[in-house]
């Protein structure tokens, strides 16, 4: 199946990592490049990639650094862009700006993960250059799809938009338990509790967001007694106008915008 170089091991090439091992994937067939680790998962590690055996012939190097160290991380690793494919999951970072470093004929797929990968929840949505080929976007989907599931875009430009909604999304959603246990404690509930139903709160309707199928319209429908409390909540929530559609909007728009001035 060829070998796969992880170029970074932070939190999300941990994370990747964990999932590939726990996929039965052959830790000797996994070398990491990561100065401050020496060993993991029993998967060997070095410090450097002049550190990086002649011998080890990968055919994926999953590309795990932080964007704004990319110029000066990626170029040693232009001789691999013969045969191996380069999977990014570096926020920001266009498919040009790496055929402009590993060359026109490189096989490029950018993705964007989200933290949940961490627990094996997590979705990535990935585009492919021309030259990836169909078995390479298969074999990057089989890599990403060890920590969730994995959705494919055509449009390079709606990467900003899946960074704003699934990338940055696990943020909105930690605020939501913070301002609703503020609110607890508001209408007079000591913090230790409202921090506790916040977040059993949270943590309970996304699991069943995950195993339903039903449309999360359907789903607030179906708790939501005509006349109840919750009704009078949702009339505040989802007024036209401050409501938390149209700060969701702004929100969303607002980190769109700030993926786009990265990528230039």
């Amino acid at each position: 199946m060829g070998g796969i170089l992880l170029v970074g091991c932070g939190r999300m090439g941990t994370a990747l990592l964990s999932g590939w091992i726990g996929q039965g994937f052959d830790p000797k067939a996994i070398l990491v490049v990561e100065p401050s680790l020496t060993a993991l998962e029993g998967v060997p590690c070095v410090a450097d990639v002049k550190d990086v055996p002649l011998g080890f012939k990968p055919n994926v190097v999953l590309l795990a650094v932080k964007p704004q160290v990319m110029d000066t991380v990626l170029p040693p690793y232009a001789r691999l862009a013969e045969h191996a494919l380069f999977l990014s999951i570096a926020a920001g970072r266009t498919l040009a700006s790496f055929e402009r470093i590993l060359g026109p004929g490189a096989a490029v797929v950018r993705s964007m993960p989200n933290t949940p990968a961490a627990v094996g929840r997590g979705i990535t949505v990935a585009c492919a250059n021309r030259m990836a080929s169909s078995m390479q976007k298969a074999r990057a989907e089989e890599l990403l799809s060890a920590v969730g599931s994995v959705a494919w875009v055509e449009d390079e430009s709606l990467l900003d938009a899946v960074t704003a909604v699934s990338g940055s999304g696990p943020a909105y959603v930690f605020w939501l338990a913070e301002t609703l246990a503020k609110a607890g404690e508001k209408a007079g509930l000591e913090p230790d509790l409202a921090a506790r139903l916040a977040r059993a709160t949270v943590y309970g309707a996304g699991e069943l967001l995950y195993r339903q199928d039903a449309p999360a319209a359907t789903l607030r429908q179906n708790v939501t007694s005509p006349g109840g409390t919750t009704a009078a909540a949702l009339a505040v929530l989802m007024a036209e106008q401050g409501g938390l559609q149209s700060l969701m909007d702004e929100a969303v728009a607002a980190a769109a915008k700030r993926s786009r001035e990265l990528a230039s």
